[in-house]
């Protein structure tokens, strides 16, 4: 399993009228998380882009358990419970600056040609810096 710890400051243009992060910014935060787990890991996005590959998103779920507000520190939870294959799923837990678990949410990713649109596998430097992750005993 990987797992990666994303940190983010909320922004005041984030925020609703009650202070409380809008409900539409998480998926943002999803992706911060997501693009710097894969930095740290070795492989940036763009390097994914530049081999003419991109991961639309097929499904994002989000469970809202406790609001986020303005100028708060949070820490987003990036998991892959499984290796990628044609699709890639993501897990998120977001916690406050108290650490109080206050966000869960999923996203489905597809691998896909940039000049075809089709499906297509990770490249293999993906796959070899996550295998450490998920290698069988």
């Amino acid at each position: 399993m990987f797992i990666f710890n994303a940190q983010l400051r909320v922004r005041y243009a984030d925020t609703d009228q009650m202070g409380y992060v809008y409900y539409g910014n998480y998926g943002a935060y999803y992706e911060v998380a997501r693009v710097e787990s894969l930095r740290n890991l070795g492989y940036a996005y763009k390097d994914l882009e530049a081999q003419g590959i991109m991961m639309p998103v097929l499904e994002n779920h989000s469970r809202f358990l406790k609001p986020a507000k303005y100028d708060e520190l949070l820490r987003i939870e990036v998991t892959l419970k499984q290796p990628p294959s044609v699709r890639i799923k993501f897990y998120y837990r977001i916690f406050n600056e108290q650490d109080q678990l206050i966000h869960t949410g999923e996203t489905l990713l597809a691998f896909v040609k940039v000049n075809t649109g089709k499906p297509c596998r990770p490249p293999e430097i993906l796959l070899k810096l996550l295998s450490p992750f998920f290698d069988e005993a």
